[in-house]
């Protein structure tokens, strides 16, 4: 596809003094008349990256969006004047992207670089401004105050309604999928399904990420062009030269109050000890199978453009609010000289969000799964000047509207021939519970 020029820019970044609250910047740049559809965020655990406006943007679709995407974010880089007193990782020129989990889907991919970036990192803060070259807009350099209700503003009513698949039927689709598997079709394949969250007002974008970013401080929280969520999967990262992945595969809803570490019942003892069920995690072979399917996938994918590439034997188990997953952090040296969104490209569709092959459950996805995921379970991330950045999967997710009015939301799981369709509709409920959070839906 052809690709329209980028312009030429003229990117700053200037150190701050150091604030607290990423997202006050952005209520305070909502309250000044900035579009919250068009807000952008990468934050976890209080540091990372926000931003807003747009001084240039591209779409792309198709098998090649993600490389079409790389050749106009280069040509925009050699052509752009930056001066970085900062030199962190997310300061200077980026963009921030967001990628359609299909090549066929007419939600394509973007990149968008922003007018105005807000970063925190070690301590150390920073305000960044991008504009066309002739053009110049001071950059800020206190943090702003937001109004005293921004963190509480009146939330509309919300009210949730099926998506593409009624809930009710969902088991019919994964009893169909574990048909397939058992026929030596495929070994692996991931069903998602949606729920549409619609307002008695215009949804709050900003108040969504408000929300997420307060409970799901572990995740990454996220805003790229509509799509907002709070994700605990880095699909990959470069800095400093090194490159790494967490898988995640393999989920069980997480008990409301402490599980004991003592779990097996003890003839003195009454009442007796309740199951902990991250040890159903570590010894279910349904999950244990479906986790490794997706480290095996990530390393195979990774293994042409890394060396000294490092895959523990064993997951551990990551803690959420709502639920616990199976996770494997993967690490290696960048051999090629790949960018993080040419890594980004190289390990979409991974078999936690596709399945093994990948070629074949993406088909049946297409045949069985019965909508359009847009760009649910794609990457989304950030990239600079210097191919770093940061690219995690879609999840925890939902697309607003245009008109912010409705919320489409996503939730899926893994399907192996050991899987039960009514557990895996339950799963999908529990990933559910981070947007129905920040929606108070």
């Amino acid at each position: 596809m052809t690709v329209i020029a980028p312009p030429r820019l003229r990117v700053s970044t200037l150190e701050v003094d150091p604030f607290v609250d990423l997202f006050g910047w952005v209520e305070a740049a909502v309250a000044a008349g900035a579009d919250p559809s068009g807000v952008l965020s990468w934050v976890r655990e209080g540091e990372g990256i926000v931003a807003w406006g747009r001084a240039a943007e591209v779409t792309t679709h198709g098998t090649a969006r993600f490389d079409s995407a790389e050749e106009w974010w280069a040509q925009l880089v050699s052509a752009a004047t930056v001066e970085d007193e900062i030199g962190q990782p997310g300061s200077g020129l980026l963009a921030f992207g967001s990628f359609a989990f299909s090549p066929d889907s007419a939600r394509g991919g973007t990149l968008a670089v922003p007018e105005v970036v807000v970063g925190r990192r070690d301590g150390r803060c920073w305000v960044t401004t991008i504009e066309p070259e002739g053009d110049h807009v001071a950059a800020p350099v206190e943090a702003p105050t937001p109004a005293p209700a921004a963190r509480d503003r009146v939330r509309p009513g919300v009210e949730l309604r099926d998506g593409t698949v009624p809930a009710h039927r969902w088991p019919e689709v994964i009893r169909a999928a574990i048909g397939r598997i058992r026929a030596g079709e495929v070994e692996k394949v991931v069903l998602a399904r949606d729920v549409v969250a619609e307002g008695s007002g215009p949804l709050d974008p900003v108040g969504v990420l408000r929300r997420l970013a307060d409970r799901y401080g572990a995740t990454w929280t996220f805003a790229v062009d509509g799509l907002v969520g709070a994700t605990p999967e880095m699909l990959v990262r470069l800095q400093d030269g090194r490159v790494r992945s967490r898988v995640l595969a393999g989920t069980v809803r997480r008990d409301r109050t402490p599980a004991p570490s003592v779990t097996e019942a003890h003839p003195e003892l009454e009442p007796a000890h309740r199951s902990d069920p991250r040890l159903h995690l570590v010894s279910d072979e349904k999950e244990l199978e479906e986790h490794a399917f997706a480290v095996r996938s990530v390393a195979e994918a990774l293994a042409p453009h890394c060396t000294a590439l490092e895959v523990p034997d064993e997951p551990f188990v990551l803690e959420l609010p709502d639920v616990y997953h199976l996770a494997t952090d993967i690490s290696g040296q960048p051999a090629n000289g790949a960018t993080s969104l040419r890594l980004a490209a190289a390990l979409h569709p991974s078999a936690a969000v596709c399945g093994t092959p990948s070629d074949v459950a993406a088909r049946l996805i297409a045949e069985i799964e019965g909508m359009d995921r847009g760009r649910y379970a794609g990457p989304v991330g950030w990239v600079d000047a210097d191919g770093d950045g940061d690219w995690g999967i879609a999840l925890r997710c939902g697309q607003f509207a245009t008109d912010n009015s409705s919320m489409r939301l996503f939730a899926g799981g893994g399907i192996v021939a050991a899987s039960d369709p009514d557990a895996e509709l339950a799963e999908t409920e529990a990933k559910l519970a981070a947007m129905r959070y920040a929606l108070d839906a």
